[in-house]
């Protein structure tokens, strides 16, 4: 208990955002994410999402960065995109190929990150990666809603369209502007 109490407030949201997947889980798969339960999943992921704007603000701006937050912050919003989407997937909202391309670019970034801290090498967080994880996660709150008509349907199918662009465009730029870590010799 003493680590919870000893940890900076970014790192609090980072752990809550984490803890409140299971209950949107639930909300999710155990409600169809219909009714009460669709409302609940609704305001979970939201201010879920929210905790991700708000700890990386509090550890910039308060001087907080820690390699706990270094590590877990890109993991929780990982844990909690992945598992949304995993979740639509069974109740048949969004197609398996989309959770999948978003899936692999995770792993390839993740392996490449791999690469890089092996050679001594920092990649910072690009502008295309935070649109990509905008778009995915407006993509999941219109899925979550569930629009089967009219004007919002469209807009909804086109947030899928636009996070998977998003999300080649950022892994293109993400390896084409770190290209040099692959060809270096350890």
């Amino acid at each position: 208990m003493s680590f919870i109490t000893n940890m900076n407030l970014p790192n609090k949201l980072t752990c809550l955002r984490v803890v409140m997947i299971i209950p949107f889980v639930i909300c999710m798969l155990a409600g169809k994410a219909e009714g009460g339960a669709g409302i609940a999943a609704l305001i979970l992921f939201i201010v879920a999402s929210l905790t991700d704007f708000l700890d990386g603000y509090i550890a910039r701006s308060r001087n907080l960065v820690s390699n706990f937050g270094k590590f877990m912050d890109p993991l929780a919003d990982k844990l909690l995109v992945c598992t949304a989407m995993i979740c639509l997937v069974s109740l048949n909202r969004l197609q398996a190929w989309v959770v999948i391309l978003i899936i692999a670019r995770e792993f390839i970034i993740s392996g490449f990150r791999l690469v890089a801290v092996d050679n001594g090498v920092v990649i910072a967080a690009s502008y295309w990666g935070k649109f990509k994880t905008v778009s995915q996660m407006i993509m999941i709150i219109m899925l979550i809603i569930h629009f089967t008509e009219g004007p919002l349907y469209y807009v909804q199918t086109a947030m899928i369209y636009v996070a998977c662009a998003l999300t080649v465009i950022s892994l293109a730029d993400y390896l084409y502007k770190n290209r040099q870590v692959l060809s270096e010799q350890s």
